[in-house]
This record gives structure tokens, C-alpha cells and sequence, in this order.
């Protein structure tokens, strides 16, 4: 066996036997691991309050052959305010669950990692709107795993000059020569799409310092939900359970 220490977050856990568990957590240094926290159920066990979802700090593992052990952790953030919240609760479960669906195995995931947790911050911070968080989030996941939207010109001639619409299934922007064959055209206040071009340009420490109107939410979210319907291939319980709820 080989002992590591990794920087990650606690994606999900599930019990396992009489007193084990099952912690998948997402690690700056090898992608999405499970590992198995063996006692962690017990109540005087070490690892009960730290093998829970939203547990960021490092944790020190022994790499098998086949599988992980989880032997301690440092804790440095519990998010415990999301824990007190319903709602915010609920979009930080769906926020794991999509981290969980875009990192990798044995893969650097460090900018994933950070996306996630300054995303949880401002959860907590509460000086953005809840579905903001949401818009921003999504379109900024979808563009660390290298599907971005092309926002800064059209996707078929390159013009960066005429009036254009946003479309999912051609790849983002396509201008006013080239839009005959679009279907899903979405036209965009030019608020808008300077916001997304902002959101997929922008490194994920500098994100959550703005808020839009109304207006612009809307056009956001209509466009992060086009996008992630063409290229998410799973429903997440946790997104079905946010949106019976707000």
C-alpha cells in the first residue's frame, strides 16, 4: 500500500456494512476517487464528522491495489450554513452531483475543485441570487471540461462583427450571413452575452462579484439549460428535488 495525501471535497457517502462507508470525493490531484472510511459510522469514530458531504480540506488515503482506504483527515470548511438552509442545501447537492459527473478518474481536476468550492462560498455568502450562482456555475463546469460555448464569434465563418444568435446545437454563436439552418436560436441582449463571455473567460476566484437584472437572468438561464440539454446525458435527483422546491 501506498499513502497519499490529497486536497478534495466529499461528493457523496453511503453507508457500507454495520459501520463503513463509502466516500466518493473529488481531489485536485487524482480526479473524482471512492474510498472506503472503515468505522466511520461509529460515534466516537474520527472520520464520522468528516466523511459527510461538503467536507473540504485534505485527506490522507492508503492506495491499494484495487481500491482506497481513507486512514484521517484536516477538515478546513464544513460549508455547515448550507447544512441550516434547505434551498441553498439543495443547490449545493446538485453542484456536487454535477462536479461528480465531469471529473475524471486519476485526472488533475484542480480547477474543477475550485470552481466547486468558491461556488459553495458564495452559497453561503448570499450576496448573489441563488440561481446566478446556478447560471454561473453550469456555464463555467461545462467550459473547465473543454465544452465552452464558442461566445466571441460565429462557430461556421468566424465573424466577430454582424448581429448573431446563441445556439446550443450549432456550438454557441452563429451571426445574421450564416443562421438559416438554426432551430434553436436564442437571441441574447448584448448584456448577455457579454456576461456569459465573462463567465467562460474568468478564472473561478473571480466570478461571483457581479449580479445581473432580471432580464439577464432569464436569457442566462435559458441558455445554460439549452446547453447542458445537449451535452449532460443524465438527470440528477438533486436538480429534480431543487426545482420542487423553489
Amino acid at each position: 500500500m501506498n499513502q497519499i495525501t490529497v486536497t478534495g471535497m466529499v461528493l457523496a457517502a453511503t453507508p457500507v456494512g454495520e459501520y463503513d462507508r463509502r466516500v466518493v470525493i473529488l481531489t485536485k490531484e487524482r480526479g473524482r476517487i471512492a474510498a472506503f472510511a472503515r468505522g466511520a459510522r461509529k460515534p466516537n469514530s474520527a472520520l464520522v464528522g468528516v466523511t459527510t458531504p461538503f467536507c473540504f480540506g485534505e485527506f490522507r488515503i492508503y492506495e491499494g491495489r484495487t481500491s482506497y482506504t481513507m486512514m484521517s483527515a484536516s477538515v478546513s470548511n464544513y460549508f455547515s450554513r448550507l447544512r441550516e438552509d434547505m434551498e441553498g442545501a439543495y443547490y449545493g447537492f446538485y453542484f456536487l452531483d454535477l462536479a461528480g459527473y465531469y471529473a475524471r478518474e486519476e485526472n488533475y481536476e484542480g480547477e474543477l475543485l475550485k470552481l466547486l468550492y468558491q461556488t459553495l462560498r458564495a452559497l453561503e455568502s448570499e450576496k448573489i441570487p441563488n440561481p446566478l450562482i446556478r447560471s454561473i456555475y453550469e456555464l463555467k463546469a461545462v467550459s473547465i471540461d473543454g465544452e465552452a460555448p464558442q461566445v466571441f464569434e460565429c462557430v461556421r465563418c468566424g465573424d466577430k462583427e454582424r448581429e448573431a444568435v446563441f445556439s446550443a446545437e450549432k456550438g454557441g454563436l452563429v451571426c445574421e450571413e450564416c443562421m438559416g439552418s438554426v432551430k434553436d436560436a436564442i437571441s441574447l441582449l448584448p448584456s448577455t452575452l457579454y456576461t456569459i463571455q465573462y463567465i467562460v473567460a474568468t478564472p473561478p476566484e473571480r466570478l461571483y462579484t457581479f449580479v445581473v437584472s432580471e432580464e439577464v437572468q432569464a436569457q442566462l438561464e435559458t441558455a445554460a439549460a439549452a446547453w447542458l440539454g445537449c451535452y449532460v446525458d443524465k438527470t440528477f435527483k438533486s436538480l429534480e428535488i431543487l426545482e420542487t422546491i423553489l
